[in-house]
């Protein structure tokens, strides 16, 4: 797994280096407030802003305790001049079986607008289609995110359905999408996204 930590994608001026423990902090201090944690983690009581930078990390290590070989969650820096912009993420359940991603992300507020949700989400799915051999990357996102939706329609997501998820005391519509590889292979004939660090750790990640 220590091999995963030195996964990095570069496209064009974005660099998506892989999330390390010393990147706990910088993310904390610049993750918007209407980013949604899962809340499902203890968090920490009183301090609204310590208690999103306890799930941070209880997160981040979460996701390290759970993954093994073909099960995973790699979640990367996005830095552009060396500046956070915010946080993609690749994850997978039995990769080698089913051959199936998960992606999910978040952008500091003056990053957002300019194309960048999309140019990062396009490298991992470079990562996963063309270099571990996904057949399918899914997503979802609630149905008042017009920004996350937009982003995978403009990928070539399909609609894959929608159901009722918990939200706060109540519920509401998260609407899922699908991008199969002929798909993605159709559209997707732009910049190459150079991989480096992915040798040491291919077998992992696609077992």
């Amino acid at each position: 797994m220590q091999a995963l930590l030195h996964l990095q994608l570069t496209a064009d001026d974005l660099t998506l280096r892989a999330t390390t423990e010393a990147d706990l902090p910088a993310l904390a201090a610049t993750l918007p407030d209407d980013v949604e944690l899962n809340p499902a983690l203890p968090g920490a009581d009183g301090d609204p802003r310590l208690d999103r930078t306890a799930r941070i990390y209880q997160q981040y290590w979460r996701n390290r305790a759970d993954s093994r070989p073909g099960t995973w969650t790699l979640p990367f820096v996005v830095l552009r001049d060396g500046r956070i912009l915010g946080e993609q993420t690749l994850e997978a359940r039995e990769f080698g079986r089913l051959r199936t991603v998960e992606t999910a992300s978040w952008l500091v507020t003056g990053a957002r607008g300019q194309g960048i949700g999309k140019r990062m989400r396009r490298a991992v799915l470079a990562l996963a289609f063309d270099h571990l051999g996904a057949l399918v990357a899914e997503t979802e996102a609630w149905h008042h995110n017009t920004a996350s939706l937009g982003v995978s329609r403009s990928l070539g997501y399909l609609p894959n359905g929608v159901y009722r998820h918990a939200d706060g005391d109540g519920a509401d519509d998260m609407v899922r999408l699908r991008l199969p590889i002929e798909a993605w292979r159709e559209q997707h004939g732009g910049p190459a996204v150079k991989i480096d660090g992915l040798a040491e750790c291919r077998d992992w990640l696609t077992a």
